[in-house]
């Protein structure tokens, strides 16, 4: 993971849509150079949320890791496990399925 100058934990980096149109370049730059999402205003509302399709892909694997964790979370929860045994089973036939 890239540790950047730009990243300032809780605090979003917002710029005006203008600077897509005329900075295009250095904007590109600054969204590879942070992981966090850069707010896009116009007219001074927040309009666009814009992050580099590497920090997007990152982001994405994290959010379906933790909602794997989440329901591992809840079958523990509720007792819904299974012993190692089967699990080493489950996967020996997997392999031998695939060969």
């Amino acid at each position: 993971m890239m540790i950047n100058k730009f990243r300032n934990q809780g605090v979003m980096i917002v710029k005006p849509s203008s600077i897509i149109r005329s900075d295009y370049k250095n904007f590109s730059k600054l969204c590879h150079e942070t992981d966090d999402p850069i707010v896009i205003t116009n007219n001074g509302e927040n309009d666009l949320v814009v992050m580099s399709h590497e920090a997007f892909c990152r982001r994405d694997a994290w959010i379906r890791l933790q909602a794997k964790l989440a329901s591992a979370d809840k079958q523990i929860v509720t007792g819904n496990l299974v012993d190692h045994e089967e699990v080493f089973a489950r996967l020996r036939e997997r392999v031998h399925d695939e060969a």
